[in-house]
């Protein structure tokens, strides 16, 4: 049976419009898809790099008029992985055109901006897809069951990390994440953490309700093309968590950690057992259980394997690992299926609008050096 099909319009060509572009090729020939791709057009911001970038990742056409994309009736997903502060006005216009919207993370620089953008979505009956693409590992998926089920017991604590080191140099430039609105360590690398813990910790221990910040800026000025410019936002965010359940954590958001190039790690901690996870080697997780004899117990090593899908559409034969690439694979697959309706969105807008919220309260509780409440959405 032929399958209808849906017209994409990417904007942005950089590290994760590439990415995105990526996801589109490999999941129309993993997954079973429902609608035939077409890579219709991609924006960039000149002319000239459109045009190439659109040669290289398979686009048909190009432009760098991101409003001529939007405005375009042909175009039924609008694919957003622009610098973050155009995020709103590329997706307000492209909803307001009536199209869906898969915008890379995060959502928006401010969280009001962030409601807006979600509020306009559900008014307006698109689809949305925020880019959290960790979080489609099998890996995680599988930890979140384990907690589920209750293989770990009752869950006592957690704790999570992102660590890199693109901001280390502090003779590097400022760019656009140093932005005071929305910018620093915590709103563009914390925010993997915090969506994680969420995600991981699942049911069993419910959401973060309440957060106990702390947000450093190390560098305090940056060059920018007229000379040097005060840095305002976080180099390094820390929070303490407690979640519903009463189980309590922590998390870490770092762009100066210096050697650390993919460091998003967690660790849960339960009464009968414990988790533990490196995205530096995300095809494994490892499990400790308290029913081990003694003399026996350890972490053990679970790889990934067929049996955690979608592993097997990727590979038949355990240990053979996905790339960072069959994750956005696996977003986009999971995002397409609830453009279709086969299923719900896997991380709308509203979910966006969580981990920004969840962002901005830990910012300021760093400012008040007190606890503070999550605000329920």
């Amino acid at each position: 049976m032929t399958k209808p099909k849906l017209r994409i319009g990417l904007i942005g060509s950089g590290f994760m419009g590439k990415a995105h572009a990526f996801g589109y090729a490999n999941a129309a020939r993993v997954f079973d898809l429902p609608y035939e791709l077409e890579l219709h057009t991609l924006a960039d911001v000149t002319e000239e790099s459109a045009a190439k970038a659109a040669a290289a990742l398979g686009f048909a056409r190009a432009t760098s008029d991101w409003r001529a994309l939007v405005a375009d009736p042909a175009i039924e997903v609008v694919n957003i992985t622009a610098p973050n502060a155009l995020h709103k006005p590329m997706a307000l216009a492209a909803i307001a055109a009536g199209k869906h919207v898969y915008c890379e993370k995060p959502l928006a620089s401010q969280a009001r901006d962030a409601r807006e953008m979600a509020d306009a979505a559900e008014a307006r009956g698109v689809k949305t897809q925020v880019g959290f693409n960790y979080l489609c590992n099998p890996m995680l998926a599988l930890a979140r069951a384990m907690i589920e089920a209750g293989e770990l017991g009752e869950i006592r604590g957690y704790r999570g990390l992102h660590a890199e080191d693109y901001m280390a140099d502090a003779g590097g430039p400022f760019t656009f994440r140093h932005d005071p609105i929305g910018g620093g360590a915590l709103a563009d690398i914390g925010s993997h953490a915090l969506a994680t813990a969420e995600y991981v910790m699942g049911p069993a221990a419910g959401r973060i309700t309440r957060v106990m910040g702390d947000c450093v800026t190390m560098i305090g000025e940056r060059r920018d093309g007229e000379g040097l410019r005060r840095v305002e936002v976080d180099d390094l965010g820390r929070a303490f968590l407690r979640f519903e359940s009463g189980a309590t954590g922590s998390v870490e958001g770092n762009w100066i950690a210096t050697g650390r190039k993919m460091q998003h790690d967690f660790e849960v901690y339960g009464t009968k057992g414990a988790l533990a996870f490196t995205q530096e080697r995300f095809n494994e997780l490892h499990f400790f259980s308290t029913d081990d004899r003694k003399g026996r117990q350890g972490f053990r090593r679970i790889e990934a394997a067929p049996e955690h899908a979608p592993y097997g559409l990727f590979c038949v034969a355990a240990g053979h690992q996905l790339g960072f690439n069959d994750l956005k694979a696996i977003e986009v697959a999971g995002y397409l299926d609830a453009v279709a309706g086969r299923r719900p969105e896997p991380f709308n807008f509203r979910a966006g609008l969580r981990i920004q919220t969840l962002v901005e309260t830990i910012q300021e509780s760093s400012r008040a050096g007190a606890w503070r409440d999550v605000p329920t959405l």
